[in-house]
């Protein structure tokens, strides 16, 4: 059986220095790259990269158009997107025309620090390139003015307080953009309430029609179908409704439970079935959870209604 050629992987980065055509970095655990003095040639990764640290891409002008699965998405005005160890970018000749900088971080560098745990809570490393994060002006120089204090750091001689010094910019950055892609949930709202209509629509259509898919819908599901990543939907959501995309399929479910109950036909399990769950219990066991109620107390508290005693 053939294999598909793997990504290149780059443990060190020395060896993603090399690639670039940089020299090696002033800390081994520790750089910032700048985009105009690179050199290298895209067909060298047509298979992608992936490393063994944290990549932070700051690009302040961009000419063409970036590649993300089989689509593509317009990032003419520069932003930020954030890669975690492990994922797989590709780069095409399209791609490779523009300015800025990244900042890549070997997860030893930032070990004997909290930030090692906390890095992991921001979820715009999970986000795609689709959903990278566009900065206005004042934005872009915020961000600007930390990228040169980390490399006026690195360049001077490192000290004791060096790493101290450092990791707390790294953490100012990672607010900055928590609090810029906040901001940009609220500028895109009319793009994003778009985005709730088609999951409404993604959500009724599932439950509506004969599934040839069996189970329940999930939150995997839902972000391929709006072409998004899961943690961007759910951060989304959570932003404009105070619910990730989990809570809304659930509230989706039991709006149709209800309707299913609600028909004399349908007993509980009948009900379960119809809506994916495997076994009756786990569905009886969330409808509590989300009325109080269970579903035969919710079926008598109908016949109740439509039949009071005299």
């Amino acid at each position: 059986m053939k294999t598909s050629p793997s990504p290149i992987h780059f443990r060190s980065l020395s060896a993603l220095h090399k690639a670039m055509g940089k020299p090696v970095p002033q800390h081994p655990l520790i750089s910032i790259m700048d985009y105009g003095e690179v050199h290298f040639n895209p067909a060298d990764f047509e298979h992608g990269m992936k490393t063994d640290f944290y990549k932070i891409s700051f690009k302040t002008k961009f000419n063409g158009k970036i590649r993300y699965g089989q689509g593509y998405y317009d990032f003419q005005e520069g932003g930020m997107s954030f890669v975690a160890p492990g994922q797989v970018l590709r780069l095409n000749s399209e791609e490779t025309d523009y300015s800025g900088m990244s900042l890549h971080i070997h997860p030893d560098f930032i070990r004997p620090y909290s930030l090692l745990k906390k890095i992991k809570d921001y979820g715009f490393f999970s986000y795609s390139a689709a959903e990278a994060l566009y900065l206005s002006e004042k934005e872009k120089k915020t961000i600007t003015n930390v990228f040169e204090n980390i490399q006026n750091e690195l360049n001077e001689r490192i000290d004791q307080f060096s790493q101290d010094v450092i990791i707390s910019q790294i953490e100012l950055l990672l607010t900055y953009s928590n609090r810029f892609y906040n901001r940009q949930f609220i500028t895109r709202k009319s793009a994003n309430n778009d985005l709730l209509s088609k999951m409404e629509d993604l959500l009724n259509d599932y439950f509506d029609k004969e599934k040839e898919i069996k189970g329940l819908p999930t939150v995997e599901y839902l972000a391929s179908q709006l072409n998004l990543t899961p943690r961007y939907l759910s951060d989304m959501l959570r932003h404009h409704t105070g619910q990730n995309a989990q809570q809304h399929i659930h509230d989706k479910l039991i709006e149709k439970a209800k309707e299913y109950l609600s028909e004399s036909q349908f007993s509980v399990s009948e009900t379960a079935y119809q809506l994916g769950f495997e076994h009756p219990q786990s569905f009886s066991k969330l409808f509590k959870k989300k009325t109080e109620l269970t579903p035969n107390e919710y079926k008598q508290s109908l016949q109740n209604v439509n039949n009071p005693s005299e």
